[in-house]
């Protein structure tokens, strides 16, 4: 026993170095980061760096950089080993994921943007941090080219407000081709010229060796890789291998022209761009392996770099922040006001492209990182950096949203993404989840449903995947033959499903992505445990797996009873991806139950509405009422009567439509209006596009409502 306590001691000693133990806190800290910062809208590059902080050397102490003099064969090392591959792994997907043809198309205007938004935060960064924060020549330039680099990490927003094809977007992405290339090459020149190898000799070598290396990388690389593709077919697993090999020999090829391994891994991405196309499955891989695994290590070990003390140590260190912050606005603000002028753009064209260049991520903790290893940046410098990645952030994504919503507003939304549903070609899923309130979901579905599509509609069963697997798909079999019994009373074709998944959510999204599913119809969310709370509840986690429309029905009473459908519909919701099918069902069911239809909805939405209802021909009896405080849920209850149907319209977290008063409506309304029927849709979204799944910065504020989600937790309903 007391071998067993000393050995116990020993491994549990801060820092750990235990290489077992290592790992499991490295991966705790992936697991349970997503779960505890995602309610209160932390984005992921920042909670891993802060939970970084946390374990690392100036936080709690329980894991410790290696020493590299000593070259300590601990688990630790692995953390540096992994940490590295990360870094890779993110400048070979920022390179990967950048659309090259739209580069092609705004080439030009990309050049001037790319310069502009290169030359202003350099000349403006180089004299602060010379002359204001008295560093010395060699750290002001490095510092000065850190302002010119930008990520990507607002992209989403534009996507899920459907604007990703507009011009500005364009240019703003080829620029950041050209000023990221430029800083890069910068920054191998910096790291010569502090080492004291700057000459004639350098400049020869390396102007040799970088055209050797771009001839492989854009010659040989490619026609290798096309080669290999083609000839090792259905070897995903040597694709990947193969992908991987290209990045490090990059990465290593880099270095030997004088330039940094990032460049190497950066241009890979670039050279392998269009032979791996962004829905295959070989992409799919690349992510998954990256985000789950080598970029959080990275992430955390930036983290575990950084001492916040230095930050709170005095005024000087609050004076960094603040220069590298306004610094940052300010050069990206110029460079997309000059590039408004030159080429006529829009007020908001330009702060959309302000928004999209301002955020600093994996670009800028590269050039701080190379400058810190290399010592010619000091701990205050790397503290603020880090500071700027969490402001700029917060700051580019505000001001996106904001942008994207205007530029929607007038009217440069992408038409090729407005998904229609062709009647013909429509699939519906109904997940079973509580065989009492499931007759009235498939009455509701009927009627609903398009006489033209040949499919039937889809009833899904998933069974949790544990020990019972084989004895509750049995008794989900038989749960399915009783749908399949009372819906042959109306004739109504069903194809049943049952499906083991770890979860229902994830079999719920599984099964629709597998089907192409058009609409998810739903029961009204249920009572949830405690530990379903912290985690997610399920109605949400469905919401998160899926991107099409979701019906949820609360269906108590008979639908013949009521007199009319009111519809709630927010501001924007008519820019939804799915506003013309969840439109058509609506108008479907009040043509199939004889209802006039009321509309409580802005100007905007009106107009909307009655044009697609003129497009559709349709002679449904249809109302307008007008509601501006959407903020206030509760101030539409005049609107209604016990005799009404009642259709909120909500949104998923970040789309077009979506605002902070739609958090929780499902449970809010359930307790308010319990005497009558409530259907909640949230129409179809864009598939998600990230640049990098944890530069995937979140709209809202970030302590938005965290009062609430508290209280969530601990709710008993």
């Amino acid at each position: 026993m007391d071998k067993f306590l000393e050995h116990a001691s020993e491994a549990f000693t801060s820092p750990l170095t235990n290489p077992v133990l290592v790992f499991i806190v490295v991966l705790f800290i992936i697991l349970i980061s997503p779960i505890i910062l995602r309610p209160i809208k932390i984005p992921g590059i920042i909670g891993f760096i802060l939970l970084g902080v946390l374990i690392g050397p100036h936080g709690l102490n329980w894991l410790a950089k290696m020493d590299g003099h000593t070259g300590d064969m601990t688990g630790v090392d692995g953390i540096d080993l992994f940490s590295t591959i990360g870094l890779l792994y993110i400048m070979f997907i920022a390179g990967l994921e950048l659309d090259m043809n739209e580069f092609q198309k705004t080439k030009n205007k990309s050049l001037l943007f790319g310069f502009l938004t290169f030359a202003f935060p350099i000349c403006i960064g180089f004299p602060v941090s010379y002359f204001l924060l008295g560093y010395d020549l060699l750290p002001s330039v490095l510092i000065a080219s850190m302002f010119a680099t930008h990520t990507l990490v607002a992209y989403p927003i534009v996507t899920s407000y459907g604007i990703s094809k507009n011009e500005v977007v364009a240019v703003t992405i080829g620029g950041t081709i050209l000023t990221d290339t430029a800083v890069l090459v910068v920054l191998a020149v910096i790291k010569g010229l502090s080492q004291g190898q700057i000459g004639m000799d350098f400049w020869l070598t390396l102007g040799i060796s970088l055209a050797v290396f771009i001839a492989i990388m854009f010659g040989v690389i490619p026609r290798v890789a096309k080669w290999f593709f083609a000839k090792v077919q259905g070897e995903q697993t040597s694709h990947y291998i193969f992908v991987l090999t290209v990045v490090f020999v990059a990465a290593f090829l880099a270095e030997l022209a004088g330039l940094e391994h990032i460049i190497g891994a950066f241009i890979a991405g670039l050279a392998l761009n269009k032979l791996i196309p962004p829905s295959s499955a070989l992409m799919n891989r690349i992510e998954f392996i990256g985000n789950a695994l080598f970029i959080p290590f990275f992430l955390i070990s930036v983290g575990m770099i950084v001492n916040l003390g230095v930050l709170f140590s005095g005024t000087w260190a609050l004076i960094i922040v603040v220069a590298l912050a306004a610094v940052s606005i300010l050069g990206k603000f110029l460079a997309a006001f000059v590039t408004q002028l030159v080429f006529k753009y829009t007020n908001n064209e330009r702060n959309l492209m302000h928004g999209l260049s301002n955020a600093h991520a994996a670009a800028t903790l590269a050039v701080i990182l190379v400058g810190h290893d290399i010592g010619i940046v000091d701990e205050s410098m790397l503290n603020g950096a880090v500071a700027l990645i969490l402001i700029s952030c917060l700051f580019a994504s505000l001001l996106t949203e904001k942008a994207s919503k205007k530029v929607v507003l007038e009217g440069h939304q992408d038409n090729s993404d407005a998904g229609h549903v062709q009647a013909h070609e429509e699939k519906i899923l109904i997940p079973i989840a509580n065989l009492n309130n499931m007759e009235p979901i498939i009455d509701f579905a009927t009627l609903v449903k398009s006489k033209k599509s040949p499919y039937p509609l889809h009833i899904l069963s998933v069974v949790e995947n544990n020990q019972q697997a084989a004895k509750n798909i049995n008794l989900a079999r038989k749960n399915l033959d009783k749908m399949a019994k009372y819906a042959s009373g109306s004739e109504t074709e069903l194809d049943l499903i049952t499906t083991i998944d770890y979860n229902i959510a994830n079999g719920i999204g599984h099964t629709s992505k597998n089907l192409f599913a058009d609409g998810i119809i739903l029961g009204w969310p249920s009572a949830t445990s405690f530990i379903e709370k912290i985690v997610g509840e399920k109605a949400e986690s469905i919401l998160n797996r899926t991107d099409t429309t979701l019906f949820m029905c609360r269906l108590d009473i008979p639908l013949l009873t009521h007199r009319s459908i009111i519809v709630f519909s927010p501001p924007f919701s008519e820019s939804e991806v799915g506003f013309e099918f969840w439109m058509e069902k609506i108008l479907k069911l009040a043509l199939e139950l004889s209802l006039p239809l009321k509309f409580v909805c802005t100007k905007r939405t009106e107009y909307a509405v009655m044009e697609l209802m003129e497009e559709m021909k349709s002679n449904t009896s249809a109302s307008f009422l007008e509601y501006h405080d959407w903020n206030n849920i509760f101030g539409l209850t005049k609107f209604s009567t016990d005799e009404d149907l009642l259709v909120f319209i909500s949104a998923r977290y970040g789309d077009v439509s979506y605002r902070d008063s739609l958090d929780g409506l499902a449970k809010r309304v359930g307790r308010y209006y319990k005497k009558q029927n409530l259907i909640l849709i949230y129409p179809a979204r864009r598939a998600s596009i990230h640049i990098d799944a944890y530069e995937d910065v979140k709209t809202a504020p970030i302590f938005r409502k965290i009062s609430r989600e508290i209280g969530n937790m601990f709710n008993k309903e």
